[in-house]
Order: structure tokens, then C-alpha cells, then sequence
């Protein structure tokens, strides 16, 4: 059943913060137009425009003297407005007028240099007192006209102006919100990013490290704290699991040393040679916990080491028993030494466990060879039966055996990789040419 992708709290969050600013900017403007509307209800006003067009309609005679012409604009004004009116004021002093002025504007025309702009409201009808002032430009040039053109409620007016200022500023807005609130979530968020850098690199090999918790945001702290004390508690499980390998391959020298000891004494025959191997395969067993404790707690004190020196002196201690075996055990190489940086013991243990796994194995006839050359690859050849593909990485984990049945507690490979990979090596199994089974090991040079 296929999983579930998981669903981004970054976009959640950057979504529903976007959603409630619209949302919030949109009952404002709706909110700010109702009041507007509502301040405005019953009243109207004239619009201007006819100052322009009575400016444009006045003209100048050759004697001097200012004439209104009924101009198209003029009458189409006169048509849809039946109280239209107005007085022009020239910079001379001179006055043009048309329509019925009101009483109260006629005193007005004198004073009209005084005045160059104005809007008078009237909230009752039929708005009889309702006029606007403004300066305007003609033929005739420059004119403060007083007067009453069509006329519009103000709820249109308000409607006009929220649309031509509210729209601009609310698509700013938005537009802002879109980039703002994806970069402070983004901000808020990197920190949490961090800390999952610093959580995939947490490792066996990096046991009591814990994640920061400088920075983090109080509502994802405890989490943090949980799983901080999570690796504290694994920590601590594989000290102790470290501890009892320890105490027990330390106590199960003395009583393989003694058994050993007292196994010698039995007279030569097929159960004392039994005995033999099976003690031996105890001590191995014992050594290898120690090989792989002696790692984890000094896996980097290094020293000079020569790989041909180790090679030679493997196949020298191991050549009697490969011999009794039924093998022929030799070491190639054309090199007097190759020194590295390394633990001379662990590597030891490296090559012996890959003889010792070749004895085994290799059917109990056949040639096992050791070969290194200058690239810093040692070779360890059988001529068995060899390790079947699927089974090639499975060999380095720690228990596991090809056959069920075999003797070995199934360290000894795992111990190999580990070693090699703390020497900043690895360890590959290929076929040999010859028939069997070959292990190359690589260490940097």
C-alpha cells in the first residue's frame, strides 16, 4: 500500500495566513464603503464639468465685449439639467451668466475673485441652493464660474472613488501579503531546517551528540527535548550493551585459556582434537568482541603500520594450519614494505578473519593466496566453491551466516568491514579467475 505524501505545513501555513489577510482586507473595504455610504445617504451633488464647457462656450466680440454661445455642449447640458445655471467671473471683472441664478448667488458673482474653488451641498430637495465653484479656461480665457450642472447622488460618487482608491491599494496589499508572508514563514522555518540537517547526520559513530535547542521556536522545543533525551536513552542502552560484550569477552578468556590448557594434557586422539577446535573457535570468538570494543573506543589511534610486514607475518602464522587443512597458503608481492597510517592489530585481525573464513570454506583443497601490489590492495584468494551474488553484501553483517549450520558465530566479516571502513578502506568479494572466491581490500594511498 503506497504511503501517503505528506502534507506541508509551511504551504498550510503560508495558505491560511493568506486566506485571513484577504479575507481581513476585504471586510475593511466592505465595512469602510458601508460607512461611507451610509454617511453620504440623501445627498448629491453637481458635477463640474460644466464649468469647463461654459468657458469653452463664452466668447469675445471685436469690440470687446463677452457673448455666450449656445454651443453643443452647452445645450446638451441645458437639456438633461432643466435647472441649469451658472455666473462667470473673467479676471476683468466681467460677468457672463445663464439660467435662473438663485438670489443668494447673484450678490455672490462681484466676489467670485476671491474664490476659485468650492462645493455648496444642499440635503433637501429639490437641492435648489446646490453649486460648486471652479476656474476654468476658454477662447475667451480665464473664468471662476459659479453655478449647477448635473447633478448625481453621493452614494455613486463614493462607490467611484472606493473603486479608483480601495482597488489599487487592496491589489498592493495582496501583493505585498503574497511576498511578505511566504518569506517570514520561510524565515520562521529555517531553523527547523537546520536541525533536520543536524538530525540525518546522526550516526552510530556519532553517539552523544545532541540537536540544538538554541533558537528553536517554544512550541516545537519540546519536541526537540524528546527526541534529545530519545538519543540520550539510546546512548545509554549501547554503553551498557558496549559494557556487558566488554565484561563478557574479558571473562571468557581466562576460562578458555584454562580449558585449553587442560584439553592439551588429553592424550593425542580424534576428541582432543575436537576439543581443540572448538576452544579455539571459543577464543576466537571472545577476541573478535574485544576487536570490535577495542574499535569503537580507539578507532582513531593510528600509527605507522607496513602492509607487507602484516601480510608476511599472517601467512607465516597461519601457513601450519592451512597446511593441516589440506591447503597450500603463499604470499605475492614484489614490495619490501608499504607503510600507511593505521591500527597494526586490527588489520591483522582483518586479513587473519579472511584466511581463517578461506580455510573454512574453500572445500579443504586448492591454493589460498595473499596478494598486495604498490595501489595498497591486498587480495586473498580461494579455490572453492566460492560466494554466491545475492549473498555478497549480506556476508558483512554482523551474525549472519551462508550456511545455517556452519560453525562460527558470524563476526568475523562484519569485523572486517568495520576495520576497513575506520581505516577509510573497503572490502569487496568478487570470483576468482581460478574458481572460488576473492576478497579485495582497498585502503586509500
Amino acid at each position: 500500500m503506497k504511503r501517503p505524501t505528506p502534507k506541508s505545513l509551511k504551504r498550510r501555513l503560508i495558505a491560511q495566513l493568506l486566506l485571513f489577510q484577504v479575507g481581513i482586507l476585504f471586510l475593511f473595504s466592505v465595512a469602510f464603503v458601508a460607512y461611507l455610504i451610509q454617511a453620504g445617504e440623501g445627498i448629491v451633488l453637481s458635477d463640474p464639468e460644466f464649468a469647463d464647457v461654459a468657458a469653452r462656450a463664452i466668447e469675445r466680440k471685436a469690440d470687446g465685449r463677452l457673448v455666450l454661445n449656445e454651443t453643443e455642449e452647452l445645450a446638451g447640458l441645458r437639456q438633461r439639467s432643466a435647472d441649469f445655471w451658472f455666473v462667470a467671473r473673467s479676471e476683468k471683472g466681467e460677468i457672463v451668466q445663464t439660467g435662473n441664478v438663485p438670489a443668494v448667488y447673484a450678490a455672490m458673482a462681484q466676489n467670485l475673485d476671491r474664490i476659485t474653488f468650492g462645493d455648496i451641498r444642499d440635503t433637501k430637495a429639490p437641492f435648489s441652493y446646490l453649486a460648486v465653484i471652479r476656474s476654468a479656461s476658454g477662447p475667451a480665457g480665464s473664468f471662476t464660474v459659479l453655478g449647477k450642472g448635473d447633478v448625481f447622488s453621493m452614494i455613486y460618487a463614493i462607490l467611484l472613488l472606493s473603486n479608483l482608491l480601495m482597488v489599487p491599494i487592496l491589489i498592493l496589499l495582496v501583493v505585498i501579503t503574497i511576498i511578505v508572508i511566504p518569506w517570514i514563514v520561510s524565515r520562521a522555518f529555517s531553523r527547523l531546517s537546520t536541525i533536520a540537517r543536524e538530525a540525518e547526520a546522526i550516526d552510530i559513530d556519532r553517539r552523544g551528540y545532541r540537536l540544538p535547542e538554541t533558537g528553536i521556536p517554544r512550541e516545537v522545543m519540546p519536541l526537540v527535548s524528546a527526541i534529545n533525551g530519545a538519543l540520550q536513552r539510546l546512548d545509554e542502552g549501547h554503553e551498557r550493551h558496549q559494557r556487558f560484550i566488554l565484561d563478557a569477552a574479558h571473562e571468557l578468556r581466562t576460562p578458555v585459556a584454562i580449558l585449553q590448557t587442560r584439553v592439551e594434557t588429553i592424550v593425542e586422539g580424534p576428541i582432543r582434537s575436537r576439543l581443540l577446535s572448538d576452544a579455539g573457535r571459543i577464543a576466537a570468538l571472545a577476541e573478535q568482541l574485544l576487536d570490535l570494543q577495542r574499535l569503537d573506543v580507539n578507532g582513531a589511534n593510528f600509527s605507522s603500520v607496513d602492509l607487507v610486514e602484516i601480510c608476511r607475518d599472517v601467512a607465516a602464522d597461519m601457513a601450519p594450519l592451512a597446511i593441516a587443512q589440506g591447503y597450500d597458503l603463499s604470499l605475492e608481492t614484489k614490495l619490501d614494505e608499504l607503510i600507511m597510517q593505521g591500527d597494526a592489530g586490527a588489520l591483522q585481525r582483518v586479513i587473519l578473519n579472511i584466511v581463517q573464513n578461506a580455510i573454512e570454506h574453500a572445500g579443504g583443497k586448492g591454493n589460498i593466496t595473499i596478494a598486495i601490489d604498490e595501489r595498497a590492495v591486498i587480495e586473498v584468494t580461494d579455490e572453492g566453491p566460492g560466494i554466491p551474488a545475492a549473498e555478497r553484501e549480506r556476508i558483512f553483517e554482523p551474525f549472519h551466516r551462508l550456511h545455517p549450520n556452519e560453525r562460527g558465530a558470524g563476526l568475523g566479516l562484519n569485523l572486517v568491514k568495520e576495520i576497513m571502513q575506520r581505516h577509510g578502506g573497503h572490502v569487496v568479494v568478487a570470483d576468482n579467475p581460478a574458481g572460488g572466491a576473492r576478497f579485495r581490500l582497498c585502503f586509500p594511498h
